[in-house]
């Protein structure tokens, strides 16, 4: 049996890559191949690390979807001071800077209010301020999840009334734990 072993005229090799045909070369040199030694190509590296990255993809969508439903109402204050600057003419960078102060102005506006709001009644204004659309977005973006994993409309009603009831309990806690404390007196000094 006759092995045809070619010479280096055979050989096709890209013109930005300049080989030499060396005689010190082992006789297997040009059927070697990069990949040959590699463990993981394409195919079995996606086969691996996909089901974990889909894990944490989708964890890290649920975490901040139930962020921007605790922190709803600044969110859309900002979302639409945003928007309002882009389409005034700030561009993207503009909008951007505008949207994120327009949000902490937001946040922090109730949380100066909640601290020299002298009457119960007045805080607990203010909190539902800021709780309610914590639950309705809670409540949609549990709705949203929930219809796209079961058929049934009683089961999606009844996961997004839990989910709505988890974020405006989350939003209760997160808001009015952030609020300052109370003067040891129990009420702020007025001039």
């Amino acid at each position: 049996m006759h092995v045809c072993m070619p010479d280096a005229s055979m050989i096709l090799v890209p013109s930005t890559y300049r080989f030499r045909y060396d005689a010190t070369a082992p006789w297997w040199w040009w059927q070697a191949r990069p990949s040959d030694h590699v463990i993981f190509t394409g195919a079995a590296t996606m086969v691996i690390f996909a089901p974990f990255l889909i894990v944490a993809g989708i964890g890290f969508f649920c975490w901040l979807m139930f962020t921007l439903a605790v922190f709803a109402l600044p969110f859309a204050g900002g979302l639409y001071a945003g928007l309002w600057a882009l389409h005034t003419g700030a561009g993207v960078i503009g909008a951007l800077i505008v949207g994120v102060m327009a949000g902490i102005a937001t946040f922090m506006v109730g949380q100066i209010a909640l601290a020299c709001a002298p009457w119960l009644w007045l805080r607990g204004l203010i909190v539902l301020l800021y709780t309610v659309p914590a639950i309705i977005a809670g409540y949609s973006a549990t709705h949203g999840l929930a219809q796209m994993m079961m058929p049934s409309a009683v089961w999606q009603l009844f996961f997004s009334v839990i989910g709505a009831i988890a974020v405006g309990i989350t939003a209760f806690v997160r808001f009015t734990g952030m609020a300052p404390p109370e003067p040891a007196g129990g009420s702020i000094a007025r001039v």
